[in-house]
């Protein structure tokens, strides 16, 4: 019988993260700055990726991510893990060189063959992004985790950060949100991977967006990140946060998943979903009257979820195009608006 990955963990890929409060709260306690003037960007706006500069037209962008199954297919589970920690060099405006690979495998219960596969599907995605995996570090533990820890290179006159947003921007979203209710329900045996094909891909698919852009393009791409277990909203309050504005966002507006409106009404909610739900609770105001049965969507956690981009609203159409040549389902959601008392704004 084959091994179903999703059933040999409690909680499986960005839903499995520590809630953003509990990771805010944890970290105000330490002091992780440096006088080093190369450093460009650390942890303290909750950005994507830190950088540090080389020369004046090259930095370093270093991230790492890593969790436990999402989906039951082992080579699927490596492309997924891989494209979501590939993800955040591509918010930073980076271009993936190389990773490092990051497993635990419980040598115990999972066949040595599962291990291979996994590592075969990450493989084949870092090489689609024209990085490659010099590396890593395994151990033997009882619950399989894998990631990847990332460097790429960007030119720090072009980077994106999540505090550049700028009043008057537009909301780009580049993909569909409810892979946190849908791999709930495929964990729970309401759905199969076949009939979820909307989701793998979109799970699996690169965010490569700096490569869709010409060098003027990127200037109007004020300020960015990934979307993952933090949810649409715990992710958009970081880029309030860290720019000192508002975001409106239209609940409306928001691509969804094939079946993530259906897996609601399944009741497949995750944790995150709550703590995703308290962390924003105090910052958002709405506007208009929202649609209940899709609200949980706003708190989804994302694994491998799309880029939020603020850009200059004069070229939001023209950049909307291009970048739906590889992502067709990207949308604009919002608009970015003087900082209020809420930093959150979602309209119905």
């Amino acid at each position: 019988m084959e091994t179903r990955l999703t059933q040999t963990v409690k909680k499986g890929g960005c839903a499995a993260k520590i809630s953003a409060k509990v990771l805010r709260d944890t970290l105000a306690h330490l002091d992780f700055s440096t006088s080093d003037p190369q450093v460009l960007i650390d942890g303290r706006d909750f950005d994507d990726a830190g950088i540090y500069k080389i020369s004046h037209d090259l930095a370093l962008v270093q991230t790492l991510d890593f969790f436990t199954p999402i989906v039951d297919t082992p080579f699927l589970f490596g492309q997924v893990a891989a494209a979501n920690a590939l993800s955040d060099v591509y918010a930073m405006g980076g271009i993936p060189r190389t990773a490092l690979a990051i497993l635990a495998f419980p040598l115990a219960t999972l066949d040595p063959g599962i291990m291979r596969e996994i590592l075969e599907g990450a493989n084949q995605k870092v090489k689609e992004s024209g990085a490659t995996i010099l590396g890593g570090h395994s151990i033997d533990d009882d619950t399989l985790k894998f990631g990847l820890s990332v460097t790429g290179l960007v030119d720090p006159r072009e980077m994106w950060t999540n505090q550049g947003a700028q009043v008057g921007d537009d909301l780009i979203l580049t993909k569909a949100i409810g892979t946190g209710t849908l791999m709930a329900g495929l964990k729970a045996g309401d759905f199969t991977e076949a009939a979820l094909a909307d989701a793998m891909m979109s799970m699996c698919a690169l965010n490569s967006v700096p490569a869709l852009l010409s060098g003027d393009d990127r200037k109007y791409v004020h300020a960015a990140t990934d979307i993952t277990g933090f949810g649409i909203l715990g992710h958009a309050l970081h880029i309030a946060r860290a720019s000192r504005v508002t975001l409106s966002i239209s609940q409306t507006a928001l691509p969804v998943l094939e079946h993530a409106i259906l897996s609601l009404s399944k009741d497949n909610l995750t944790r995150a979903h709550q703590t995703n739900q308290d962390y924003t609770s105090s910052e958002i105001r709405y506007m208009s009257q929202i649609n209940e049965q899709s609200l949980p969507l706003l708190y989804d956690p994302q694994t491998s979820g799309g880029l939020l981009l603020s850009v200059e609203s004069s070229q939001s159409h023209s950049l909307l195009g291009k970048i739906r040549k590889l992502f067709p389902r990207a949308e604009i959601i919002g608009k970015v608006t003087p900082r209020s008392v809420a930093l959150l704004e979602v309209h119905g």
